[in-house]
């Protein structure tokens, strides 16, 4: 993950210097404004451009909530609260990548650089050419035949595919798809650096994943298994971002 631009938006003087001292960990992360209040950070936000917004949620005059409502064309957004009661609601919205529970851990804050990684990785896999190629790769089509009719999918819009027998279920971010083949036939029409096969019957857009924990990813919400064997090559692709 190359530099990426920062805010940290937060009512509280302490919590915004722990947030700074957590993205400090991290030289991807350039911190590069803090905020009192949501309004004076939607000022900013209206002659600036940033990468991620570290948000705090209950807020004097705007809370976090109405202030992603209000911004237009939001950057990636990590809530950092101390209440759970929102989750659910925030993770309505695609640009959240993250909702962190005061007070942060760092192990925890780990995760959500990882996220971050992923949520970036359509645009800042490798450099120069490898970035640009990614960018081509996501647009190109796949056509899949479903009952004497062909069906064109996006690949960037492939989430997960799964063996079932003789058939793979492919699911997509507004559909799901039972085609008669194997994962190895798709598996080679697949551009390596989108998918990766975590799993003897799962292959996955790498770029779609929320979280792992222990032995599964998280895409959408679907929970998929990491095989022993392919978790190293996982670990390692993460590392690469």
């Amino acid at each position: 993950m190359h530099e990426v631009k920062c805010i940290i938006v937060d009512d509280e003087a302490t919590a915004r210097a722990i947030m700074e001292e957590l993205c400090g960990s991290f030289p991807e992360l350039e911190v590069v404004e803090q905020f009192p209040n949501a309004l004076e950070a939607l000022k900013f936000l209206n002659q600036n451009e940033v990468d991620v917004i570290f948000l705090d949620i209950h807020m004097p005059l705007l809370t976090g909530i109405d202030f992603v409502q209000t911004v237009k064309d939001p950057p990636k957004v990590v809530f950092t609260t101390s209440d759970k009661e929102f989750a659910i609601e925030a993770f309505e919205y695609d640009f959240i990548v993250d909702y962190l529970v005061k007070p942060v851990r760092p192990a925890r804050f780990q995760k959500t650089i990882l996220k971050l990684k992923s949520a970036f990785a359509p645009v800042l896999v490798g450099d120069g050419d490898g970035a640009l190629a990614i960018d081509q790769q996501k647009d190109e089509d796949l056509y899949i035949n479903i009952d004497r009719r062909l069906i064109k999918l996006k690949m960037g819009e492939i989430l997960m595919i799964e063996a079932k027998g003789d058939y793979i279920d492919i699911k997509t971010t507004t559909n799901e798809y039972r085609v008669h083949s194997t994962l190895k036939k798709i598996k080679e029409k697949l551009p390596e650096l989108l998918f990766m096969q975590i799993h003897r019957s799962f292959i996955i857009n790498f770029t779609k994943i929320i979280d792992i924990q222990d032995n599964s990813v998280l895409i959408e919400r679907s929970v998929i298994p990491i095989s022993r064997s392919q978790r190293p090559n996982l670990m390692q692709r993460l590392n690469l971002l």
